[in-house]
């Protein structure tokens, strides 16, 4: 048998791997594109790493998809998580005029909102309700409710095209008007909302997002402003249903809770409520409508320890359905957008 010869000239070739072929994409069920799931295909895929060389490839299936879930991967920290936050947007911003309480952990690191845990928190995008709003927003599971607590998601594309269209009409011709009285005993205090205790702060920020303030005795403060019903997203130009009227309209409360707060405010007096923008009042029937196309456009999934989900705010809103046991879910939000934004990346 003759020996096998070797061409001493041939030299060694470097293997071409692609960037994308070191995750894994699916999708929850086949029958749904929001989110996309990527997985690591092995244990050496740093996601810090390839967040920051893929940026295009995640943020093209963002606009597609509205939202991107890492699943798997070796995320287990809160700097870890703020790291590839930042490895994709650095231009974090902070949570102020807060709606509901929530914890600074890092610089721009927040718990999801703490609020009783057999509360349900209906859907909404991040400060939807404001002149000023994050493009993106993620969460970071640390630790899975033993039994609940997921986070919904819901195509604000799909709940726009779902509205009977004479509610649209009204909508975008008169606007949302949001009315809130701190200080009355219930929901936050605006010390709280707006991490201060100097209402010289509160004016400043009143004034530079067009919100009408007013100073009331014993330190309470109600605040007044109008805003967008719908927008469009600066990509795509598509219409997006972009507000929070069904979350702050009485009527979105559980009965009980909404009786029990009419038998202790007037309704000019009550924690929060939600008018067209010329004041006139939002029927119940409404806030319904707008609260049923959201259930009916809802994707649901269980969290798992590490998970990190990324939502483009615009495309997607998220609630958050009650639980039980504990349950650690952290927050960051990112790139400041919105008619009150004068540059890239901050509010003027």
């Amino acid at each position: 048998m003759s020996k096998p010869t070797f061409n001493r000239s041939l030299k060694p070739q470097a293997v071409v791997v692609s960037r994308e072929s070191l995750v894994r994409q699916e999708y929850l069920s086949p029958d749904e594109e929001l989110p996309l799931v990527l997985y690591p295909q092995g244990d050496e895929v740093d996601l810090v790493d390839w967040v920051r060389d893929n940026l295009d490839f995640i943020e093209r299936n963002l606009i597609r998809h509205g939202g991107v879930l890492f699943r798997d991967f070796e995320i287990a920290q809160e700097w870890k998580f703020e790291q590839l936050v930042r490895a994709f947007s650095p231009n974090l911003i902070d949570y102020l005029d807060q709606h509901t309480p929530r914890t600074r952990l890092t610089e721009a690191v927040y718990t999801s909102t703490e609020y009783p845990a057999d509360h349900y928190i209906p859907f909404h995008s991040e400060n939807s309700k404001n002149h000023v709003w994050p493009r993106k927003i993620w969460f970071f599971c640390l630790q899975p409710a033993a039994t609940g607590g997921e986070t919904p998601i819901a195509d604000n594309r799909k709940v726009f095209q779902r509205l009977d269209p004479r509610i649209k009409e009204q909508f975008i011709n008169r606007n949302v008007m949001y009315v809130r009285n701190f200080g009355e005993g219930v929901g936050l205090s605006w010390q709280t909302a707006f991490q201060t205790d100097d209402q010289n702060v509160v004016e400043d920020h009143c004034r530079r997002f067009g919100m009408e303030y007013t100073w009331k005795d014993n330190n309470r403060l109600r605040l007044r402003h109008v805003c967008q019903a719908i927008a469009h997203h600066p990509d795509t130009g598509e219409a997006v249903w972009f507000n929070q009227a069904h979350l702050f309209h009485v009527a979105g409360l559980d009965k009980a809770v909404r009786d029990s707060l009419l038998d202790l405010f007037s309704e000019e007096e009550l924690p929060s409520n939600a008018y067209f923008g010329d004041g006139s009042r939002i029927d119940d029937s409404i806030i319904e409508e707008i609260r049923e196309c959201y259930r009916h456009v809802a994707v649901t999934f269980p969290w798992q320890a590490k998970d990190v989900l990324m939502l483009d705010n615009m495309f997607v809103a998220h609630g958050r359905k009650p639980f039980s046991g504990s349950r650690r879910i952290l927050v960051a939000m990112a790139d400041a957008y919105g008619p009150g934004v004068s540059s890239p990346g901050g509010a003027d």
